[in-house]
């Protein structure tokens, strides 16, 4: 007769510096530098998290006889900021009904609308266990009654398929993403669009070049706090157009450098011997996912060279899969950005809140898959490659 198998024990905690970063890591990242722990640390450690910002670390962890099998990247909130998959109505019809909506529990990295594991196994671990006991350890936070919700967010499909028995609500949402289909070059690449669009993005190109503005490539290493706040002020250009601070301190670029794995990459957009305008990028394992933006002035289609043009430039050289730009943005499609479901999953503690936010969900799901469909009717590719969603 067989032992029975011994219980997990889930845990939430107050800080990732609770968990070894050799365990943290052990687990299924996925390749995605997001969910790494230093990452993840770098947030706390430079008060991107923290104090008056609202959001709280509270991740989990699922241990059985000790062992680290599986974990949640989770954190409280006091508000929807800085999440990119929006609740605002959710927690407007709790005010005006009297009842707070927060604090409210999200698993995701903060700040990052990427795709990437949500609910982290063990290697080792058969998967559809470890991710129905992390359901079910998630679930009961929201029972207990501290937090009106639970979200996780941007997370893989499976994942959120595995989450529904335990009464969570799938949601679905499109984001614009670059597919490497072998191409040996740019040209390759444009070869694939229609004449029209092929003319279009090579007009783009040129008009920067004919500006004299050439780009060049720093892995984050081999800038200095100096230099890092320099990128910094030029990325923070972007927010402050639209009222708002930078998520991120430069404090916290310095400190992801410092690893290879978490290590940003920065492509600068130089005019004589200024620089102009400066993206950032971080690489995974497969994919480049772009991040921030800034410029000093307006030049002739310098966003969409420095933020997709030389981005698809570097997966192709790099022999990277994927290209993840960032959120939103119907301008992508022309540039070979296909249209691209994206997943998320809420559990919602008032039953009468949950059927409305249920129906809700499944109304945005008719809407969000027709927007899909006819986004990708729009993709510049010839008809007869067959290249489009």
């Amino acid at each position: 007769m067989n032992a029975p198998e011994p219980p997990f024990q889930a845990t939430l905690l107050k800080s990732i510096h609770e968990v070894p970063a050799a365990e943290w890591n052990g687990l299924e990242l996925c390749g995605v530098p997001f969910v790494r722990h230093e990452f993840l640390a770098a947030l706390e450690d430079t008060g991107a998290l923290g104090g008056q910002t609202g959001w709280r670390p509270r991740p989990l962890t699922l241990r059985r006889h000790g062992a680290l099998i599986g974990a949640v990247p989770l954190y409280e909130k006091d508000h929807s900021y800085g999440e990119f998959v929006f609740d605002f109505a959710w927690a407007n019809a709790y005010a005006q009904h009297g009842l707070s909506y927060y604090p409210k529990l999200v698993a995701a990295t903060p700040f990052t609308p990427a795709t990437g594991p949500r609910l982290l196994l063990a290697p080792t671990e058969d998967a559809a266990r470890v991710r129905t006991a992390l359901g079910e350890a998630l679930q009961s936070i929201v029972t207990e009654g501290r937090y009106s919700s639970l979200h996780v967010q941007f997370a893989q499909a499976d994942e959120v398929a595995a989450l529904k028995p335990a009464g969570f609500w799938p949601r679905i949402d499109c984001q614009f993403l670059w597919e490497n289909r072998g191409y040996r070059d740019f040209d390759e690449f444009l070869a694939t669009f229609t004449a029209d669009k092929r003319k279009k993005a090579k007009r783009e190109r040129r008009r920067v070049e004919e500006a004299g503005i050439r780009h060049e490539w720093r892995d984050g290493h081999t800038l200095d706090a100096g230099d890092w706040a320099v990128v910094h002020a030029l990325l923070a250009t972007t927010f402050h157009r639209h009222g708002h601070e930078p998520y991120l301190p430069a404090d916290f670029f310095v400190q992801v450098s410092q690893n290879p794995v978490t290590e940003p990459r920065v492509l600068l957009a130089c005019l004589g011997d200024g620089v102009v305008a400066a993206a950032l990028f971080f690489r995974g394992t497969h994919t480049l996912y772009g991040r921030y933006w800034g410029c000093v002035d307006a030049y002739h289609s310098l966003h969409f060279e420095t933020c997709y043009h030389q981005g698809i430039e570097y997966c192709i050289r790099e022999g990277l899969q994927r290209f993840e730009p960032g959120t939103q943005g119907e301008h992508k499609i022309a540039r070979g950005f296909a249209p691209t479901l994206t997943h998320s999953a809420h559990a919602i503690r008032d039953p009468r809140f949950a059927e409305a936010i249920g129906r809700y969900l499944q109304a945005e799901r008719e809407s969000i898959d027709a927007y899909y469909h006819q986004a990708g009717e729009h993709t510049p590719f010839r008809r007869d490659l067959d290249l489009a969603p």
